[in-house]
Parts: structure tokens; sequence; C-alpha cells
């Protein structure tokens, strides 16, 4: 008998299925109600799987609490950007630790040298943008599984939020991510999608 898993009944339900992918949508208003504590380590509890070469696991995040902080991160912001994020229950800024070589013994035990691979910055930078943007759609993902909608934002200047908020130079940002229950009118109209066909090529 083989012992080979069943994928069909391994496959998520067609709600949840909804809740992540096709009905998930980009939130541009958000209640009132807060994002606790709480909330935030469920996310990251399922975030935190995310896939990444040699287990390196870059991905930083600053939780945006503060009002002084928030307007802070709103003077970095594009105009369109700026006033959701200000009344958004929570905002976090995903940035990526280009010394995350330092907790390569630990994550990555099975290869005692793995962080000598990493001695040179400019590798270290190229590596982790990479795989901290994995961890990023990881954590959109996650906002969503745990019934939370997100609103993730490039439109920043990163050098600047970067002086603010990671002034000696390790951590570099790359997502800005509003989080929140959805307000009125959050949603704009669904844009068009790429079909499999103009994606998909087989070789």
């Amino acid at each position: 008998m083989s012992t080979q898993a069943d994928t069909s009944t391994l496959a998520l339900a067609e709600e949840a299925q909804d809740l992540l992918f096709r009905e998930a949508r980009t939130a541009n208003t958000f209640s009132a109600e807060p994002v606790t504590e709480e909330q935030v380590r469920a996310i990251y509890e399922l975030v935190k799987w995310a896939p990444t070469s040699m287990n390196m696991q870059p991905l930083r995040v600053l939780l945006v609490r503060s009002d002084e902080a928030r307007e802070r991160l709103g003077a970095q912001l594009s105009e369109g950007n700026r006033a959701k994020t200000v009344a958004a229950p929570l905002v976090a800024i995903l940035a990526a630790d280009i010394d995350f070589h330092e907790h390569l013994p630990t994550v990555f035990p099975h290869l005692p040298n793995a962080k000598d691979f990493f001695a040179e910055e400019s590798g270290r930078i190229e590596a982790a943008r990479l795989n901290a943007l994995l961890q990023v759609g990881y954590f959109v993902l996650g906002v969503r599984a745990a019934g939370l909608a997100a609103g993730p934002m490039t439109g920043f200047d990163a050098k600047g939020v970067d002086k603010e908020f990671f002034p000696d130079g390790r951590k570099h940002s790359l997502v800005v991510v509003n989080i929140g229950n959805p307000g009125p009118d959050a949603w704009f109209q669904r844009s068009p999608r790429l079909t499999y066909d103009q994606v998909v090529e087989t070789v």
C-alpha cells in the first residue's frame, strides 16, 4: 500500500482559499478596533515558517504604534499613503536585517561555518533583501489568516525611513503594512490579473 499522502485531502477548504487569495484585498481604510499584541504574535507564529535560503530568516518587523512614531513615518510616505497610515490601528515596517548571518549558528546548526559564507556585506545585502521579500509575502498571508486586513505599501522614501527608524544601518526597510479590521469603503474595485497563459510557460 502506498504511504504517499493524498494531496486532495490536504488542500485548503474553498473558504480558506477565498480568505487568503480570491476574496482577499488590499485595505485602504480601517475600523478603530485595535490590533492586539496577541494578534501580532499569532501572525508571527504563522509567518515564521516561510522558506528562506539556509533558513536565514532576515525579516525584521517594527511595529509603529505611538502617535509620535506614526507622524515620523507619515513624513516619509507618498502623499496617497499618508492619511490612511496615520489612521490605521497598527502599522508595521518590514525590513531586511543585513546582519542576519549572526543567527546562522542557531538557525542553521548542521553547517557550523555557514556564517562564514556571508563575510562580505555586499553579498549579505542581496541575500537579506531577496529572502526577506519572500517572508514579506508570507507576512501578508499571515495577517489575512489571522482574520485581519493588510494594506502593504512600497510608496515611501526607504532611505528616509531607514534614517528615522534604523539609524545603525543594520536594517533596510522594504514594505510598510497597515493592519486592522477593514473600515468603510475599504476596497478599490478589483483590478484585472494576467491569465495563466500569459504567465506560465513550459520547457
